[in-house]
């Protein structure tokens, strides 16, 4: 797996990746901190409303960065967001009041959704080889990971020697780090897109959600997003209850479940390169999904019961499981989208799976807290488990098992010089060929 990095523009981007991600872990310490600080008991509401505005920018923005990336080039754009996020962190040691945070995590999740979809866009096209990129795919899963592990450990050991104030200062060097790394690589160039419906803004800014919509396995991927988003809510937002309220045990227990979660994640992170060379994706990701809705039947025995040693070992089981079946289908989803975008549609594409993976958690976020909250943890396992397992019905039902195998087909009305007729055959007065349908302009209607 770690061959990849011999890539040197892909070690630097890689390398970016990480530190900007353990900068966001220690920023998401201390602004817990700050929120208690401010509000005192009410700090729960407010980072529940900070983490609402999180996903809204991420909605929001990613989708309008995909309409004026083609414009833009890719690195100038990462090193802005990176510049953005650094001076907003630079000023949250500043805040005193709680309107103030979220008019500035507004504008740092705005920078990450401009940052986020670019370094997926450009990824496949610095590891061009798909088994390689398969494997950088597989690092950056364990990334994410690594991160919600080692952040909050690093940011307890910083604490233990200086005021939480301080650890926005890391944050700020996280993403300077970032910045001077992208810009010591030269990044591949994008392809230009052509002008859908006449070039207008908006056509751009939907581009890669009408990419999604219009190609059965991107479909299905958008069931499997909210697959993955009712297990990670589940996580997320009751972890704390389930083990300080129904198990009676105490904040490192907390952290040892949350622990669990990531280390499910990883492990099949690390195999899942070597199964992909074997294993088509559908049948991979398809059960990752069994294996959440299996999840969440066997949480809810633990939930139902009243009491038991079993409880607790078997929650830390679910977790991992969650974590596992997440990362069998998180891993090889930008696959799909390389596969299914035209090189010159990927950024946008890679927006839309950005923006329309969180209108997912957008939707399971506040159900698992607001259920768990008045109508009881039985009740948001039902719940959630009833969305986890037709979600993952749906997937199966749009994306067929022939969706991923290349398919003959005959285009008319195409110049002879188009490059899309390269290994083409004329037969009468059409083109045949065969390969994955694209879903851009040439075959938008298979």
């Amino acid at each position: 797996m770690l061959s990849v990095l011999r890539n040197r523009t892909y070690r630097h981007l890689f390398a970016a990746q990480v530190i900007a991600l353990t900068g966001t872990g220690l920023a998401t310490v201390a602004l817990g901190l700050l929120a208690y600080d401010l509000a005192g008991a009410d700090a729960g509401s407010v980072l529940g409303t900070a983490l609402a505005i999180k996903m809204a920018a991420y909605v929001v923005i990613a989708p309008a960065v995909g309409a004026i990336a083609d414009r833009l080039p890719r690195r100038s754009l990462m090193i802005g967001a990176d510049l953005i996020r650094a001076g907003v962190a630079l000023t949250l040691p500043f805040v005193d009041q709680i309107w103030q945070i979220y008019v500035l995590i507004f504008l740092l999740q705005s920078a990450s959704a401009a940052f986020t979809p670019t370094f997926q866009a450009v990824v496949p096209d610095a590891l061009p080889d798909e088994r390689d990129y398969t494997r950088a795919l597989s690092l950056s899963r364990l990334a994410y990971d690594l991160e919600n592990l080692f952040s909050p450990a690093l940011a307890a050991a910083l604490l233990a020697v200086m005021t939480y104030n301080w650890l926005f200062l890391g944050t700020v060097a996280g993403f300077l780090a970032s910045a001077v790394l992208v810009v010591s690589v030269v990044l591949p160039k994008a392809v230009a897109p052509p002008e859908p419906g006449g070039g207008s803004v908006y056509a751009k800014a939907t581009a890669g959600s009408r990419l999604f919509f219009a190609t059965p396995r991107l479909r299905a991927l958008l069931a499997l997003n909210l697959t993955v988003a009712a297990a990670g809510a589940m996580v997320t937002v009751n972890s704390v209850v389930y083990v300080r309220d129904r198990f009676g045990l105490g904040a490192a227990e907390v952290s040892l479940a949350l622990g669990a979660y990531g280390g499910g994640s990883m492990l099949v992170a690390l195999v899942l390169p070597r199964v992909l060379d074997r294993v088509p994706d559908r049948a991979v990701m398809l059960g990752g999904a069994l294996l959440l809705t299996l999840g969440f039947a066997a949480l809810g025995a633990v939930t139902a019961a009243s009491g038991g040693g079993w409880r607790w070992p078997t929650l830390l089981g679910v977790w991992a499981l969650f974590g596992g079946g997440s990362s069998m289908v998180l891993t090889p989803s930008g696959r799909l989208v390389r596969r299914a975008a035209p090189p010159e549609r990927r950024t946008q594409a890679f927006a839309a799976q950005f923006s329309l993976s969180h209108v997912c958690w957008l939707l399971t976020y506040p159900l698992a807290g607001w259920l768990g909250a008045t109508a009881g943890l039985l009740s948001a396992v039902a719940a959630l488990g009833v969305l986890a397992l037709a979600s993952g019905v749906l997937a199966t039902r749009l994306w067929p098992s022939r969706a991923a195998a290349p398919v003959e087909h005959e285009h008319t009305g195409i110049g002879t010089e188009h490059p899309h007729l390269a290994d083409a055959v004329r037969v009468g007065r059409a083109w045949r060929h065969s390969h994955r349908i694209l879903a851009d302009g040439l075959h938008a209607h298979r």
